[in-house]
Formats: structure tokens, C-alpha cells, sequence
């Protein structure tokens, strides 16, 4: 006699299951018996009941009302320094300790990767310097590492124009503006001229090119939206986590679809100008504009991989740097005696009667109160304030296990461990009981951190362009502080930075009042 489907189904299910739970506790068994070993103990459990369901929808509704940040310094409290949890079926560990960082970041490197973060962000980003691990990450580290070490990359001259722009188009008679909204569209002016030679000009629509796809910067159908609902979609599958397949709608499709399309014109240019001669590719001829991707392009001529890298790279390049343009002025515009002390620096330095070629970033290290500025900043609202990786082997972290969080921890292969710069940055036992406060004299007082200062990651994989981001944003400074006498806050019922954690940081507005010089 037959077994009816639903039956032979039923039984293949219950079958599963008690294998799955079988499994399960062996695993458990395994783990305790390695951890017991090497003398390590387990971390605090903070684990909700439903496989952590009900934690998915508080993080999910914390990050839809911008409190992400607010959200994980509660678990923080609850959990201490470190601490695991389990969200929709996957357990992970959470660090805001130094040393576990280290270890993961540099002196573990080896045991750690980026994990299911290729597959979740693959579809914008493809296989880029940010996605990928092992060989073809080192690949694409030593064909990019050479470029930013060039010294087109550091000069800051072709800035001038676009940050006029940005003067043109902000108001400057005390006139209330979100000046983020203006940054965002800045730096990707600038970002898509270092890397394709072409600006979408944002800021100066009136002055787009008409010859290729970044003449479309703005509106449902331009570049720039485009590359925002692209982000936001990445952003929704990783939150999914392991369910990050469900999470592929028509807009974030035909968004990415538009992407890749505009690049790919720029990258065919390039692979064009391959087969002229010698003489009119060779970067370093006077009359050649450095062009980030032609460059590249004389290392590989692999079409989808040229592509792949200036997604990477124009995306830690453009929003990055208007992140921290953005959070400086939250709070010069909070902090006159600030803007007052590094004002009068800067045109020390920087005259308001010299031409802005006189600006280099030799002459911009003069300003040491510009960097002890932007370094505060970076402390209290890291562009990245979250990361994680993933073990790839047994292995283990040096604290945050047993009752007193000192013992080291057992990571068995496959476990994901989160870390958050921004709230070690302020911890009180690292940084004194004024860690969250604003205050750039701390870096005069003590310029020296190790680990527990984090801004552009650490180890092997730390960021390529933190130099060039930061000649950018101090070179954007000096000009505005030159043009501009006063700051004002035009949003004084806002007593705590607004923040949208998406895949880097972004106020909610930065509104303010501007003043020019006259």
C-alpha cells in the first residue's frame, strides 16, 4: 500500500527537525568541550525567546526612527563590553573591546573574513575591495594601493571649482539650510570627476555634461538617486540576514540596473583609450588629467571588475566624506567658541585674500587645530560606526568572557562577531568621564590611541583613502571658513545627533545658518 504524500512529507519534516536539534545540542557539546580546552568562557547571553525574533523588530523599528545608535547602546548596557545575542536563528557575538578588535582586525586576521557580506551586497557592488576576501581581496588591494599612493591623488587642486560651485548654490545671508543635503551632492561631484573624469555636477546641473550618462544626476531617473536606493536596498538585506534573498524589489533592481549602466560607459572610455598610443595614455604627460579608473584600467582589462572597484571605491569615497563634512558642522554650529579658535587658525594660515591654489595639503598639516577637529568628529560620529566579521576556523578573542567580562572567548567556525567603533569611542573607562562630549582639545592634551580609535578600520584592511578623505574634508573646511564669519544652529531642539545608520552615517538634516565674511 501506498504512503500518501502528505504523510511520507510530514514524516520527512519531523525527521529533519529532531536531526536538526540532534545536531544542534552535539554541536553545543563540541564546542563547550573546545572552549573548556583553551580555558575560555562564554559571554553574556542576552537572547530573546522565538529565535530572536522579537529583537529583529525593535532593531528594525530603532533604525526606521533613526535610533540605531541609541538601540545598541542600550544592549550594550544590558550586556556589558561584550556580549552574544541571537537574531532571526544566527547567534553572534558583540564587541566594544580594543583588544577583541585588534585581534579580529590584525593579529587574528587570518581567522576572520568579511563573510556573508559578499553575497549580501553583490549585486550593487559586485566583486570589489570591499566585498571580497582572501586572494581576490589581496588582488584588488595591490592593483588599487599604488593609485591612492599617487600624487595626483593627494592634490587638491581640482577641488577649487566644485567647492565654488557649493558656494554659488548655499545661501550665506543667515538664510536656515540643511547644508548635508549640499554635501552629499558635493562630494559626489568630486568623487565621479577623480574616478571617471567626468563630474555629475549636482551642485551646477546648468553645467553637466551633455556627452555622457552623468548628465542625469538628479531626479527618479538620475545617477544620484539611483545610487541612494541602491544603497538603501543593501541595507534592507543585511538587516534580513540569512534571509537577505527575499529582499530584492523592482525599485532596487532597476535602481543597481542604472548604476552599472552609467559606469559602464565611463569603464568602456576607458578600455577605449587603452588602444591609443603610449604617449596619450601615459598618466604622468603634463597635458593628461589624472583620472582614477583610466589608471586602474592599465592594470586590468576585465570590464565587470573594472566596474565592480569604482563602485567600491565611489562608494567609501563619496559618502564617507560627506558624513564627516556633515557631522563637523552639527557641531561647529553647536560650539562657537570652536568655529571662533578655528577660524582664527585658519586664516593664519590661509589668509582670506589668498587664491585657493595657495591651499596644498602640505600647508593644510600646518593647521593642527583643523586635524585635532576632524579627528573629534571622527570619534564621536565615525562615518562606519558598525562592522563585523565572520571565523573562519576555531578560534578564540582575548576578553569578554565569564562573570567578570576578562576571561577570553571560544568563537567556533562560522560565528559572526559585530563591533561598533562609535560606542567604543565613547566609553567612559577609555576615553574619561567626558567621552561624550565635544571637545578637540583632548587631541592636544593627547594625540597618541592605539585600538580604541578606530575612524578607518585597522590591520591589513585598513582604509586606502583615509588620506585623501581627509585632505578633501580639510580642504572644504578651510574654504568655507575662509568665505564664512559665523555659524548658526538652526535646529536648537535637536540636543543629539539624528543619525541614519545605513552602510555609512548620515544625519537625518543638518540645518544651519550661514554667514559670509564680509
Amino acid at each position: 500500500m501506498a504512503i500518501p504524500y502528505s504523510h511520507l512529507a510530514a514524516g520527512l519534516f519531523v525527521t529533519w527537525v529532531l536531526y536538526s536539534l540532534l545536531r544542534s545540542v552535539f554541536t553545543k557539546i563540541q564546542t563547550r568541550r573546545k572552549a573548556r580546552a583553551l580555558g575560555c568562557l562564554p559571554a553574556k547571553d542576552i537572547s530573546k525567546p522565538f529565535f530572536g525574533i522579537g529583537t529583529y523588530l525593535e532593531l528594525a523599528k530603532a533604525a526606521k526612527e533613526k535610533r540605531a545608535l541609541e538601540a545598541a547602546r542600550e544592549s550594550f548596557a544590558v550586556g556589558g563590553h561584550t556580549f552574544q545575542r541571537t537574531i532571526l536563528g544566527l547567534k553572534a557575538l558583540n564587541t566594544l573591546e580594543p583588544e577583541n578588535i585588534k585581534a579580529i582586525l590584525a593579529t587574528q586576521f587570518s581567522d576572520f573574513d568579511l563573510g556573508a557580506r559578499h553575497r549580501l551586497f553583490f549585486p550593487l557592488l559586485g566583486n570589489g575591495i570591499f566585498t571580497l576576501d582572501g586572494a581576490g581581496w589581496s588582488h584588488s588591494r595591490a592593483m588599487l594601493r599604488p593609485q591612492f599612493a599617487r600624487e595626483q591623488v593627494a592634490d587638491v587642486g581640482m577641488l577649487g571649482e566644485h567647492v565654488d560651485q557649493l558656494f554659488h548654490a548655499i545661501p550665506s545671508d543667515g538664510t536656515a539650510f540643511d547644508i548635508q543635503d549640499y554635501f552629499f551632492r558635493l562630494t559626489l561631484d568630486t568623487a565621479t570627476e577623480f574616478l571617471f573624469g567626468e563630474s555629475t555636477h549636482c551642485l551646477s546641473p546648468q553645467k553637466a555634461s551633455a556627452t555622457g550618462p552623468l548628465a542625469i544626476a538628479g531626479g527618479e531617473k538620475g545617477f544620484a538617486y539611483a545610487f541612494n536606493a541602491s544603497q538603501d536596498g543593501l541595507i534592507h538585506r543585511a538587516r534580513a540576514q540569512n534571509f537577505y534573498w527575499l529582499v530584492n524589489p523592482r525599485r532596487f533592481r532597476e535602481a543597481v540596473k542604472l548604476v552599472h549602466d552609467v559606469v559602464d560607459y565611463y569603464v568602456d572610455q576607458a578600455l577605449a583609450k587603452q588602444n591609443h598610443s603610449e604617449e596619450e595614455k601615459f598618466i604622468g604627460n603634463t597635458e593628461s588629467r589624472y583620472v582614477f579608473l583610466e589608471a586602474v584600467a592599465r592594470e586590468t582589462q576585465d570590464r565587470i571588475a573594472l566596474r565592480d572597484q569604482m563602485l567600491n571605491i565611489l562608494l567609501a569615497g563619496r559618502d564617507t566624506t560627506a558624513s564627516l563634512l556633515s557631522s563637523s558642522f552639527y557641531y561647529l554650529s553647536r560650539h562657537p567658541q570652536v568655529w571662533a579658535r578655528l577660524r582664527t587658525e585658519i586664516l593664519n594660515i590661509f589668509p582670506a585674500t589668498q587664491t585657493a591654489d595657495r591651499i596644498t595639503i602640505e600647508r593644510l598639516r600646518e593647521v593642527k587645530y583643523l586635524r585635532y577637529f576632524l579627528n573629534e568628529v571622527l570619534r564621536l560620529i565615525p562615518p562606519v560606526s558598525f562592522n563585523s566579521r565572520w571565523a573562519t576556523t576555531d578560534t578564540t578573542l582575548p576578553v569578554g568572557g565569564g562573570p567578570d567580562g576578562k576571561s577570553p572567548i571560544f568563537v567556533p567556525k562560522g560565528q559572526k562577531v559585530n563591533y561598533s567603533v562609535a560606542l567604543m569611542h565613547r566609553r567612559r573607562d577609555l576615553w574619561g568621564e567626558d567621552a561624550e562630549d565635544f571637545r578637540p582639545e583632548r587631541w592636544e592634551e593627547n594625540s597618541k590611541h592605539g585600538w580604541e580609535y578606530l575612524p578607518f578600520n585597522g590591520g591589513p584592511r585598513i582604509c586606502l583613502g583615509q588620506q585623501y578623505a581627509l585632505a578633501e574634508a580639510s580642504y572644504v573646511l578651510v574654504r568655507l571658513l575662509q568665505k564664512f564669519e559665523r555659524v548658526e544652529n538652526a535646529q536648537p531642539e535637536l540636543t543629539q545627533p539624528d543619525l541614519r545608520i545605513s552602510l555609512t552615517v548620515a544625519h537625518a538634516s543638518v540645518k544651519v545658518r550661514l554667514y559670509a565674511a564680509a
